[in-house]
Parts: structure tokens; C-alpha cells; sequence
């Protein structure tokens, strides 16, 4: 922006009261559409359903009006509670899904809400069409018929296609269209259960003329441009399910680390089959296998590998075949041992005289090929009189080997060491060494003096111990105790790590930055293996966490004016040692008291009784016991709320001039009465893609009411940028918060209406637009250059004074225009002169004014010419004035009406495509003039037909358009 214009904007700016007449209003809102609907439908009940093709885009935008400006959501809710929980929001006034798929189609709901009354929600059933490609499967069954001998083959093809709308078969042979009826030996039916989405073809008792090639045609008629599919299927006597065998071992046994191939081929089917690879229990294939045909390759294989594998076989005839393999990884893993004391004398511990057995398990792959040997001192042991060694059987449970050591003496103290190995080889031992000697005893737990309850801070590190003892050691096992009174059912708290149990080789369990929720009681235990065959031994831990205190508010933030009073509270939510307390309140750095809390209170206050300069700042409530403290935070302040800028009026304004334009600015204040009253307002402006600001303060006289709209006049912006507009509240204290808006330059209303014409001899139109929700657009043109080639019959030769090159706006029927189709051309809005004519005497508050155009329809195809007049508001509604059918021929006419309107309006021409293409219609010489129409043509008779009301998803909320290059 020059200075020379940012100083004339600066001295030309104009502030105006709404009389402290509130402007808040709850909130209303609208769905509209655009990009590829393929229908917008209205069914029961005012359910909107629009319609889409899969892959299109969909583009919905909510349309809001209230004060303060509400804040949109979108959400979807879908028929099934499973979509329901994959609900998202979206915070933006545009839905827009980029090649939507089936799975997004559902109700869309758009949500408004600005505080006042209860949100408004409106919604929009998005159906999405789709059809895949159909499949062809053949059945077939063979029955002996009785007293004869021969056998009856009866073949079924069923045809699948998944679809939206649901879908229409036709079946053919060869080029022969098959209906129900044209053939004895075919029957064609839908099942019951599968309505409309499968059809059987029938073939009875089979022919050699059934022989032949089918195909099945799936269509939905075209619905959203969807194209028919197709699927062919030759049957012949070959015509067979397929069958396949595995050329392997099953199970296949190998070592981890090879390179494993699975091979099957099909041994029979017609057509051929397709053959693929699948895991049990839809696990995937291992990420480095190959399938090459009927080929499965897994390199480099692992324990995690194994399993069984299958392979299936299809070609849509019958069922599929299915055969299956195991894959079986060699592999020893989970050693581990345990000693049994003598079980017949009932003594847990280890004796002279007495037997003892030595337990060691170990879970291997394959299990059939699990072997132990057992070392004494490393020398090798065989089984004998007093030591017996036995196996379990590896098919009824994991490998388990015993050394029964019977009538124990001092000699058989020493290491004994237990070896696993697979008889194949290929695969490291396995080997655990046990002890037996004098000093061999059970274990034994304990928790060290003092320290079975133990008190924390939070925040700190804590170790809880349980002294073990017993040769050899075993492993602890650390868990959670269900607290007394606990409710039998409720699970066991997890452990600090999230699992169920920690294990611990030292008895130790460390919880690093223990919180409060880790309170409460721990037992250790000794583990089951690892140790001895006794009775588990355990011990209780309690451990009590304490906490600061936990306050609200946290944070918050009070404005007042001078001298009033108010009061200030600080909550107790919990705390550990709950009582004790003592509160300190603060203003800065300043002590302004102390107390401590009774049994009863949960809460203290502090109280201002008349605020001063000196009172501004922040307040602080320190809640403390002796875990620590816990902060509630006040900060006072005389800032001003922000602004709320008003969006629900035509901003615009009127200004003749070729390069400048202005805005009207409006708005409300928040809460004018929470602080001093507001002395100005600072307005900033700069222009978009520019660093530098203007600025400059609105003086404001007397009290701002709550809902009063404040208007202010912004000159001499440049066409056709875009300013970003700050607006900042000053009180005594000083500045407010401030709130930004951008200014985007728009053809401006024109505030006093006196004459309006338009030949559309200008590329601009005069500022008519084209309506984005008709089915096609109007066209300028000239005689001079319109192809009348194909079409010659109908349309204008000559603008409405006769030139060939003048222009005119008209409607193209041809191809590919629809009979119905509609084009509509919407005017500038128009606010009424409320100084210039007097009002009619229909209505006290409605102007007269004189539409009046040329029209040309010729051509016996000629659709309907409608006019409608359109008034804006908070529901804006198209009313009928004028209407015109049929071929009127080749000459142009006048039309003349009078309109009533009672607020800012807009005229619409409508027009619609009629049987054929010879049907264009033409306008030209468009003018509107105050006052009753004189000397209106004999030719000038409205329709009978009803006033139409506006589509629902018709755009209502028009952009504010000035009247600018205006035909004289």
C-alpha cells in the first residue's frame, strides 16, 4: 500500500454503535457439495443422500451462521459399532476424502457450537457405488436314477459381484442371450438368502449343447457412469475341481539356518488351477520366502519358522483343494531342573540314608528325537541298583529325565550334570549342572528387620529385599498382592515394568521414580524350578508412596476492574500423608497469609475486597505436606477480552472506482463488563504477503454493551489484495488480547440501488456468476462467432439490437445436455434504497422495483426460461416471479416484472434444457430501475405454477458483489 493511499484510509475510516442491540445468535448450519456427486437426492424424513462413484473425490462444506463465530466438527458415523470406533474428527469448515472408497461411505455429520443454546448438527449420507469384476464358480453333482442305469449330471454357475447398488446379472451363451423360460434344460435363479447378490444358472441333466462358453454380465445400469463387467467361462467334458499333491516329507524336519523348498503340483482340474502358499492361523509367510508357481522357498529358516503350511489350489470349479505340511525347526530350549528330597520320610531336607532325586526337563523339536545322559564329576553315569535313571514319555508332555539317588552316602556327594541333545545332531547340547553336597538345603526367605514396610517419596528410587537362603539358590519371583477386601474378581495389579511377575536373581526388586500408583503390597517368592521340590516360600512386602498434594486450578486467569472485589479458592483433590496441611497464599514475591486445614475442609480462599493497581499480578496458593507442595495459580489482570468479529453480514461496500475497494468491519466485544470500560481500539492492517503494518486507534465513547455490534468503515484498499486486520481492545490497564482476521477482496454490494443495466457486452459480466450447483452453465457469445453448423433451426442471429457482434448469454442444448438439465445465471446482490421510493402497498416494509430483460426461444425443443428473485437472511429464499415454456420464435421480447423485495436480493435466470437440441435460449439487455414497471408487453404473463422453493444444498450465502462497469 503507497502512503498516499494508506493516509487517505487512515483519515476516511468511520465507527458506528449499533445502539447496544445484541447481535449473539446460536448457531444454524448447512451442508453443501461439490466436486463429483453423482446424484444429491432427498428421501423420507428430509434425508439427504448424495451419491459417489468409488476413486472420486468427495468434497462437503458446512455453512455457519451465529455470532460468535462457532467452531465447526466433522464427524462419521457408519452402520457398524466397529466404524463407530474408528470415529475422527476434522476441525475445518471442508470435508474433502480424495479417492473415497467403499468402506468411507456413511453419515456425515457437521457440528456448530459457539456456546450459545445447544450446537447445531446437521448430516449428509454419503452412498458410495462401486462394482468389481465378477467370478464365475461351477458346481456339479452326479445322482443315479432310479430303475435306471444311468448316472444324471446337473451343473450349477454361480456369479458373484460385489456392488453398490446391488447388481443385475445376465447371463449368455456364446452370443445367445439365456433367460428363465428359453431353454427346458436351464433354470435361473437368485437364492433366498443371497438376494440380490448372486445368480445360478442351472444347466439339468447335462447336454452336449451345454458345452459351451458362458458369460455372466454384471451391471447396475450405469448408475454414477459405472460400466458393465464380464466374465467368461468355458465349460467342456474336461471340466473337472482341481486336485494338487505335495512332493515332500510331512513332516519335514531340518536344522535352522537351511534353505527349505516346498513343492506341489497339481495333479488334475479344468481349467487349470492357480496354486498359492498360506500359514495356519492366516500367520504371514516369513518375509524372506519366494513362491514361484507351486514353489515355496524359505531361506536362511528359523525356530519361528516352523509350523504347518499349506497349499490351495483353485479354478473356480467346486470347492478348492487344500493339502498341508509341518515344517518342524530342530531345536532344545527351557532347561531346567529341580531336587525332590526324600517324599517317603517327609522331610524337606537333604539326609544320609535317605533318597533323593534330581529332576531336569527340557522342551525340544523334535520331540521324538530328545536324549539325556547324565555326568557325575564329567565321568558318564549309567542308570544301576541306587541310581536310577528313568524318562518320560516326550509325546504326553515336555522331555523330563529323573536320577533317582537311593540310600544316599557321603560318596555320592559331587557335581551331577544333565545333557539334552537330538539324535540327529546338528543341534548344540544342552547341559545343567546340579550340586549335592552336605551343604544342599532348602530355601529359606526373609525380609531384613525394619524393612517389610517401607514409606517413599514420590519421584524416588526404593529397593525391596527378601533375604534368601538354601543351596542351590533359587530364582525370586517378585509380584503384586490383591489387596485386602479386594473384590475377588478384579485382576492383580501389574508390576512396575507392566508385567505380571519380575524375576530376580538377588532378592532385590529396585523401582526407579516410583509413583503413586505403585503403592501397595509386594510379594517375593521362590520359583518353582531352579531349586527345590518343596512348597513354594514366600514373603510380604508393604510399600506406602507419598505424594504432594494435588490442587485445581492449576492455572487460571481472572480479570476485574478496579476497586471491585472477588475471591480467589484453591482446591484439595488428594494427598499423601493426607492431613497436616498448610497453605500459604502469595502475591509475587509478597506473603499475604498462612493457615493450616481443619478435618472438615478441603479448600481455602483468599479474598480481594477492592482491587487496586497494586493487586494486578500473579497469585499463588502453595498446598504443602511433607511429600511436598502442590501449586494453584491465579493471575490477575485488566486485560480486555478479544474481540469477536461478526461474519454474518455483507462486508463489503460500494465505492465506483476501478482500483480501490472497502470493508465494512464489525464486531462485538466479550464480556465488555469484566474489566474497565474500553477507551479504544487499536487497528492494524497489512497487506498480505507484506511485513509492514498501519496502525491506528478508535476512540470509544461511553460503555460497550455486551452483543452491541461496532462497525467500522475500511477505505482505499487496493483490488484485488487481501489484508490481515488486527484488532486489539485498550483499557486503563492496557492492552487486551487481539484477534486477526483476512480481508479477501470480493466484488462489493451496491448500498444504493438506482438503476441497473447490463448487456453482458464485458468479459466480467457485470458481475453475474454462474450457480456451481446447476448441471451446466450459461455461455456469452456473439452471432458473429456462435457455430450454428449443427443446431440450425434455433438460437438468436443477432444480439436483442440487431448487431452480430454484440454479445448475449444463452444456453447450449446440444449433447451432452439432458432433457431437464438446468443453467443458472445469479445477479450482483443488490441492497434496496431505503431513501429512494416509498413503500408498495403490499407490504410496509418492501420496495417496488422493475426487472425487465429481452428473451429469445426458438426452436421446437424449447425448455423453460424461470426467473427468480432471491432475498437474503438468516434462511435466504428464491421466489418464482416469472416463467416462460416453449417455442415463443425467432424474434427477440421483452419480459417486465415488478419485485417487492424487503431485504438485499439477487435475481436468477433459469434455464432449462427441453426434449431435444433444437431449444437454446438467449437473454440480453438485463436492467432493474425503482419503481412499478411501465408499459409492461402484452406478451408478459407469469405461469401458474407454484413459487419453487430453493434446493437445500443450494449455496445461499453469496459473496458480496458490486456493480461495477455498468452498460450506459
Amino acid at each position: 500500500m503507497g502512503s498516499v493511499v494508506a493516509l487517505l484510509w487512515l483519515l476516511s475510516g468511520v465507527l458506528q454503535g449499533a445502539g447496544g442491540q445484541g447481535v449473539y445468535a446460536p448457531p444454524t448450519v448447512r451442508i453443501v457439495h461439490s466436486g463429483q456427486a453423482c446424484n444429491v437426492e432427498e428421501e423420507r424424513y428430509s434425508e439427504r443422500v448424495y451419491t459417489i462413484r468409488e476413486g472420486e473425490t468427495l468434497e462437503l462444506q458446512c455453512l455457519v451462521t451465529g455470532h460468535p463465530r462457532p467452531q465447526i466438527r466433522w464427524t462419521k458415523t457408519a452402520g457398524g459399532a466397529s466404524d463407530r470406533q474408528g470415529d475422527s474428527a476434522l476441525l475445518n469448515e471442508t470435508l474433502r476424502i480424495e479417492s473415497i472408497d467403499r468402506h468411507q461411505g456413511g453419515r456425515y455429520y457437521c457440528k456448530a457450537d459457539n456456546g450459545l443454546a445447544s450446537p447445531a448438527i446437521r448430516s449428509i449420507r454419503v452412498d458410495v457405488y462401486y462394482l468389481d469384476d465378477p467370478v464365475i464358480t461351477v458346481h456339479q453333482s452326479v445322482g443315479e436314477a432310479k430303475e435306471h442305469f444311468y448316472f444324471e449330471r446337473t451343473v450349477f454357475l454361480r456369479c458373484v459381484a460385489n456392488s453398490n447398488p446391488p447388481v443385475l446379472y445376465t447371463w449368455r451363451r456364446g452370443r445367445s442371450l439365456l433367460t428363465q423360460g428359453s431353454d427346458s434344460g436351464v433354470e435361473i435363479y437368485e437364492p433366498f438368502f443371497t438376494q440380490g447378490e448372486t445368480k445360478i444358472l442351472k444347466l439339468k441333466n447335462l447336454r452336449p449343447q451345454d458345452y459351451a462358453d458362458y458369460t455372466c454380465i454384471s451391471s447396475i445400469r450405469n448408475v454414477c457412469g459405472i460400466v458393465d463387467k464380464s466374465a467368461l467361462f468355458s465349460l467342456n467334458n474336461r471340466t473337472a475341481p482341481p486336485s494338487i499333491k505335495l512332493l515332500l516329507d510331512d513332516p519335514l524336519v531340518v536344522n535352522p539356518g537351511e534353505t527349505v523348498t516346498l513343492v506341489c503340483v497339481a495333479s488334475g482340474g479344468d481349467p487349470p488351477p492357480t496354486l498359492a502358499w498360506a500359514r495356519a492361523g492366516e500367520e504371514e509367510l516369513p518375509k524372506r520366502s519366494v513362491i514361484n508357481g507351486g514353489t515355496l522357498t524359505v531361506p536362511a529358516i528359523t525356530i519361528d519358522d516352523g509350523g504347518a503350511y499349506s497349499c490351495v489350489a483353485s479354478n473356480n470349479v467346486g470347492n478348492p483343494a487344500k493339502k498341508s505340511t509341518t515344517i518342524l525347526v530342530r531345536g532344545l530350549r527351557k532347561g531346567r531342573f529341580w531336587i525332590t528330597p526324600d517324599p517317603y520320610h517327609n522331610d524337606d531336607n537333604i539326609q544320609i540314608g535317605r533318597e533323593v532325586k534330581i529332576s531336569c526337563q527340557v522342551e525340544a523339536t523334535p520331540p521324538e528325537e530328545l536324549q539325556f545322559s547324565w555326568l557325575k564329576n564329567g565321568r558318564p553315569l549309567r542308570s544301576s541298583e541306587r541310581m536310577v535313571i528313568t524318562h518320560t514319555d516326550t509325546d504326553v508332555s515336555p522331555g523330563t529325565t529323573n536320577l533317582d539317588i537311593i540310600d544316599l552316602k557321603f560318596t555320592d556327594f559331587g557335581t551331577y550334570t544333565c545333557v539334552a541333545s537330538l539324535r540327529n545332531g546338528g543341534i548344540p547340547e544342552v547341559s545343567i549342572d546340579v550340586n549335592i553336597s552336605s551343604t544342599t538345603v532348602p530355601p529359606e526367605l526373609t525380609v531384613p528387620r525394619g524393612r517389610s514396610h517401607l514409606i517413599a517419596q514420590e519421584g524416588d528410587t526404593v529397593d525391596l529385599q527378601c533375604l534368601v537362603s538354601g543351596k542351590p539358590k533359587p530364582i525370586i519371583l517378585w509380584s503384586r498382592a490383591e489387596e485386602s477386601g479386594a473384590a475377588a474378581a478384579a485382576p492383580a495389579a501389574s508390576m512396575p515394568d507392566g508385567l505380571a511377575q519380575t524375576e530376580s536373581y538377588d532378592g532385590v526388586l529396585r523401582i526407579s521414580n516410583v509413583t503413586r500408583e505403585m503403592s501397595g503390597t509386594y510379594r517375593c517368592q521362590t520359583s518353582q524350578y531352579n531349586g527345590f521340590n518343596v512348597k513354594p516360600r514366600e514373603a510380604l512386602i508393604q510399600l506406602v508412596v507419598q505424594f504432594p498434594p494435588t490442587v485445581e486450578p492449576v492455572y487460571t486467569e481472572v480479570r476485574q476492574a478496579l476497586g471491585r472485589a472477588f475471591s480467589l479458592t484453591c482446591r484439595l483433590l488428594r494427598a499423601h500423608p493426607a492431613r497436616l496441611l498448610r497453605y500459604e497464599w502469595k502475591l509475587g514475591s509478597r506473603l499475604l497469609t498462612v493457615g493450616e486445614f481443619s478435618d472438615q475442609k478441603d479448600d481455602t480462599s483468599y479474598l480481594v475486597r477492592a482491587l487496586n493497581r497494586e493487586g494486578y499480578g500473579e497469585y499463588t496458593c502453595d498446598i504443602t505436606n511433607d511429600a511436598g507442595a502442590g501449586r494453584c495459580t491465579f493471575l490477575v489482570t485488566g486485560k480486555a477480552y478479544a474481540p469477536e468479529f461478526y461474519h454474518d453480514t455483507f462486508s463489503a461496500l460500494w465505492q465506483n472506482r476501478p482500483r480501490v475497494y472497502g470493508f465494512k468491519l464489525q464486531w462485538t466485544q466479550m464480556e465488555p463488563g469484566a474489566v474497565d470500560r474500553i477507551l479504544a481500539y487499536r487497528l492494524g492492517i497489512r497487506q498480505m504477503g507484506q511485513s509492514r503494518w498501519w496502525e491506528q486507534e478508535i476512540p470509544m465513547e461511553g460503555n460497550i454493551q455486551k452483543g452491541e455490534l461496532l462497525t467500522y468503515n475500511l477505505t482505499e484498499l487496493v483490488k484485488p489484495e487481501s489484508y490481515l486486520i488486527r484488532l486489539t481492545p485498550i483499557t486503563r490497564y492496557g492492552e487486551g488480547d487481539a484477534t486477526e482476521r483476512i480481508i479477501t477482496y470480493s466484488a462489493p454490494v451496491n448500498p444504493h440501488l438506482r438503476e441497473f443495466q447490463c448487456g453482458f457486452e464485458d468479459e466480467a459480466l457485470c458481475l453475474f456468476s454462474q450457480d456451481k450447483s446447476d448441471e451446466f452453465d450459461w455461455t456469452r457469445h456473439s452471432a458473429a462467432t456462435r457455430d450454428t453448423k449443427y443446431t440450425p433451426n434455433t438460437g438468436p442471429s443477432s444480439d436483442h439490437t440487431g448487431s452480430k457482434q454484440g454479445f448475449y448469454m444463452y444456453i447450449e442444448t446440444s449433447r451432452p445436455r439432458l432433457e431437464g438439465d438446468k443453467a443458472r445465471l445469479i445477479s450482483p446482490t443488490f441492497n434496496m434504497n431505503s431513501r429512494g421510493s416509498s413503500p408498495s402497498s403490499s407490504s410496509s416494509s418492501s420496495f417496488t422495483y422493475c426487472f425487465a430483460f429481452f428473451y429469445h426461444m426458438y426452436g421446437k425443443h424449447t425448455g423453460a426460461l424461470n426467473v427468480f428473485l432471491r432475498q437474503k437472511g438468516p434462511s435466504p429464499s428464491d421466489t418464482s416471479v416469472w416463467t416462460l415454456t416453449g417455442n415463443q420464435g425467432d424474434r427477440w421480447r421483452q419480459a417486465k416484472v415488478d419485485i417487492h423485495p424487503t431485504t438485499a436480493f439477487q435475481m436468477v435466470l433459469e434455464g432449462v434444457r427441453g426434449s431435444g437440441i433444437e431449444g437454446d435460449i438467449a437473454i440480453d439487455d438485463v436492467t432493474i430501475e425503482e419503481g412499478d414497471c411501465k408499459d409492461p408487453p402484452p406478451n408478459n404473463l407469469r405461469s401458474l405454477a407454484p413459487p419453487t422453493s430453493p434446493h437445500i444444498w443450494q449455496l445461499c450465502i453469496t459473496l458480496s458483489l458490486a456493480v461495477i462497469g455498468q452498460r450506459r
